[in-house]
């Protein structure tokens, strides 16, 4: 497992792959990579009338975002854990709802969102405060829900919906089990469609319109550039607005411009399965390495690595099979928010070197 000193990497170069970690948490030879974060306790504060099973803080949380204002909204499964790691907000009641927007001090602000979904999974904040949300549940309902992209107001009006509800399938308009949403400067949304065990086969990232117009997708299964193996996230950002894709099953980061022009494929992430870049071109990822798990900073323009955060949780008790870090958010301070979907756990850290 990996500990809280540096651990050793291999980075041949940027961009080519890093060698897999050791069970001891170093790989042979190589560089290290220091921890400068500290992890904030108790962060934030629920109502008592809202805890996960056995009394637990949280359920599943699934993805987290900051906003312009610097307030922190957090996705998750209705304080719901059952099945692992496919938590559904079905039935939860008004006392569970899955959004949530806290202050940077973590004293709840608002939730919302009762009934809206089924099963959460993508979640972004456009410069203008909008929620933007997936919903990945493919399972027939008494009401039609899920594999569909809301578009939501800070009060919590849907203002707009991609898809179709309740209805999976590929073309323009449909969705099968969509992953991720980012919002572009200009307003254009990108959408990573396709987590695994989709019946359409999806592996695809779709771009609109602001208004929600089709204008491309690019990418089928395979592990060619510019091909997915359950595209899991992506985030459009940094310096130069390129799109940033969590390609999870094929093990690393795929790097686009803003057109669908491959521009890289990075391996020294590890397995990923969320990934953020914030406006100093850091970019960070929730990166697997075999049964070590961590949140793993670099360059968002070069691929280097600079910085690794290790899962502070314990292995042997994870539900899910992937990073525990399944969102990443930054503030403007530079704090990092990680969502637990395997540990139910919200993080933040704050740098103190």
């Amino acid at each position: 497992m990996l500990t809280a000193h540096r651990v050793r990497l291999r980075l041949l170069s940027a961009g080519v792959a890093l060698a897999a970690l050791a069970a001891t948490g170093h790989a042979q030879g190589g560089r290290s990579f220091p921890n400068p974060y500290r992890l904030v306790p108790d962060w934030p504060t629920l109502p008592a009338s809202m805890k996960g099973p056995g009394g637990r803080k949280w359920g599943e949380v699934i993805r987290v975002h900051v906003a312009p204002n610097g307030n922190v909204w957090v996705f998750q499964r209705c304080f719901n854990d059952q099945p692992n790691g496919d938590a559904t907000c079905l039935n939860r009641g008004d006392a569970n709802p899955p959004i949530l927007q806290f202050n940077p001090a973590g004293r709840l602000l608002k939730s919302f969102g009762v009934g809206l979904f089924a099963h959460p999974h993508g979640f972004t904040v456009d410069k203008d405060g909008n929620i933007w949300t997936t919903d990945t549940n493919d399972e027939e309902t008494s009401v039609p829900i899920g594999q569909t992209v809301l578009k939501i107001s800070p009060a919590g009006k849907v203002l707009m919906t991609l898809g179709k509800a309740g209805v999976g399938g590929k073309g323009p308009y449909l969705f099968d089990r969509p992953t991720g949403v980012s919002i572009a400067k200009n307003g254009d949304i990108f959408v990573a469609d396709g987590h695994s065990r989709n019946k359409s086969n999806n592996s695809r990232v779709v771009k609109y319109s602001p208004d929600g117009k089709f204008i491309k997708e690019w990418g089928v299964v395979g592990s060619q550039p510019g091909n997915f193996r359950e595209p899991h996230d992506l985030y459009v950002g940094g310096s130069r607005g390129y799109v940033y894709v969590a390609d999870r099953q094929n093990d690393r980061i795929q790097v686009f411009d803003q057109d669908g022009q491959f521009i890289a494929a990075w391996k020294q992430f590890g397995q990923p399965s969320s990934v953020f870049v914030d406006k100093r071109d850091n970019i960070y990822v929730g990166a697997a390495y075999g049964k070590d798990r961590a949140i793993v900073i670099g360059n968002a323009i070069t691929g280097e690595l600079k910085y690794l955060i290790p899962d502070p949780g314990d292995l042997s008790k994870m539900t899910d099979t992937g990073t525990s870090a399944s969102g990443i958010a930054v503030d403007d301070a530079g704090s990092i928010y990680a969502a637990d979907v395997g540990f139910n756990n919200l993080r933040k850290y704050v740098k103190v070197q």
